[in-house]
Formats: C-alpha cells, structure tokens, sequence
C-alpha cells in the first residue's frame, strides 16, 4: 500500500492511489484518522484519494480531512494532487481538468511543476449557496458574537464553506482560540472554515485559519481565494493580491465575475509503503 507525502506552503497531504489499494473501495473513517495521526501514523492534514474517473474531467479527486469527513475542495490540496500526476507520468499535457465534490478545476503545470496554477472557480457570497442560515442574502458584514467577543464576518463558498473575519491584527492564538467556536456555529449548518483576515494594503492580506475538519493550518488555498475574494467585495484589496499565511504566500487573481486563479509552490516530500499493522492501532 504506497503513499506519496507532499507539501504545499506547509500544508501536507497524503496521495493515495486507488490502483494502489485494490481492496478498498475508499478509505475508511478509523484508516483516515490512523493515517493522518502525527503519533500512530504517518501524519498528514489529509488524504488525496485518486486518480478516479471522470466523465467531464480528465480525473477525479476526492479530498478527506484528518477526522474524516469529506472536503468539497481543496486549493493546496489540488495543487499537490496536479503534481502528484506530473511526477508520475499520469498526465503529460501542463494544462488538465480535475473533478472534486466541490465542482471542476482546471490545472496549469509550471517551472518543471514547483509552481502549479489552479482555476478554482468562482467564489459566491450568498447565504444559500455557501450555506448560513436565515433568508436568503449576501452574507456580507454581519454579526455574532463568539465567546467574550463579537465579530463581523462575511461568508464566501468557492465549493465549500468559508466565514471571513476581517480585524487590525491577526494571530495563531486567534484562531485557535476562536476558530473551533466559529466552525460549529449554528449560522453554519454544514461547518465552516475560518479565516481572520487583516489587509495589509490594496495588494497584500495575512490570514490566519481554522480549517473544517483538520483544525489549525497554516496555509489553505481555498481560504486564501475565499478570504481575497471578499477583501475584494468589500473594497480594500484591488483585483491581485497576494495572501501571507504562516506557511508562505499564494498569489491570487480575482475576476470581475469572482471566478478566482490561484499560483503557488507544491514540494515533494517522500514515498512510502503503508504497513497493514498500522490499522491495528485505533486512534
């Protein structure tokens, strides 16, 4: 059972190829969390299932966090996985589209696939789209209050959930703080990620996240394409920006229909086989 350990701006994940697996038709919820666990597995902030087939794309992903449910979309996430298929010759053409549950990206291999380009989509704002609860609006500078603290956010979806917290200054004990409280409002019916965001100046953000499913992280592109977009909505970034994250930085385009492009670094970190007495460990 081999695995493929990449990187992206810290972010890690696992590729696993289902070629690799013949018996498992997915992976399960308990070989997921075992997998992913820094301590009894090999560590990750998820799984990368695939390639599988596609009827409108070139191929198929599907995206696990370290708890075990299922990401809609992944912007490092997809990045890694377009490298992962350069590296082992799955996709001669730099330019290829990938299916996720969060809808259709297309892929641009660049500088010998250290940088990849991804065309996430295009980010929407209202509340039954993303979704939030209440009638159906743009989400955009509202209110709640979270522990001792109010907040205004604005939500975003680019096929999955984000709450965007614009504040002067943004920090890890924020987000760790805050995020957990923030992933599981009621306002979000299906979770959230979190990012709290500070503008920097018209070409320039940081964000902290919390990501659904996974926790602290210290890059997501789609918090960073979610997180660009609304800064973008509200007037205080211009059309490209580049978004700082503990991890390093991604370059993000904004279209005037909010359809968003998304450049940064993928690093391939190891190759390996999984032992199958790791599944005897539950976690």
């Amino acid at each position: 059972m081999r695995f493929a350990k990449y990187h992206a701006l810290g972010n890690d994940y696992l590729v696993l190829n289902p070629a690799d697996f013949p018996t498992w038709q997915e992976p399960s919820v308990a070989q997921i969390r075992v997998i992913c666990h820094r301590n009894f597995g090999i560590g990750s902030d998820g799984i990368l299932w695939g390639p599988l087939e596609s009827q409108n794309c070139d191929f198929r992903l599907r995206i696990f966090n370290p708890d075990g449910s299922e990401a809609e979309k992944s912007g490092n996430g997809l990045r890694i996985f377009s490298r992962y298929l350069w590296d082992q010759g799955l996709i001669q053409k730099p330019n290829f589209t990938l299916e996720t549950s969060g809808g259709a990206v297309r892929s641009e291999i660049r500088d010998a696939a250290r940088l990849i380009t991804i065309d996430m989509g295009q980010v929407n704002f209202s509340s039954a789209r993303i979704p939030v609860m209440g009638p159906e609006r743009d989400v955009i500078n509202e209110c709640m209050q979270i522990l001792d603290r109010d907040f205004v956010f604005s939500a975003a979806t680019i096929g999955n959930p984000h709450c965007v917290i614009t504040l002067s200054e943004v920090s890890e004990s924020i987000a760790r703080h805050y995020g957990p409280q923030i992933e599981v409002h009621p306002n979000f019916p299906k979770k959230t990620n979190v990012q709290f965001l500070q503008v920097l100046d018209r070409a320039n953000l940081r964000i902290e996240i919390w990501e659904r499913g996974a926790g602290y992280t210290l890059a997501s592109g789609s918090s960073s394409s979610a997180a660009a977009a609304v800064a973008h909505r509200l007037g205080l970034v211009d059309s490209n920006v580049t978004v700082h994250m503990p991890g390093g930085n991604l370059a993000i385009e904004i279209a005037p229909n909010y359809s968003i492009r998304m450049t940064g670094s993928v690093t391939r970190v190891a190759e390996g086989i999984i032992h199958p007495e790791l599944f005897e460990v539950e976690v």
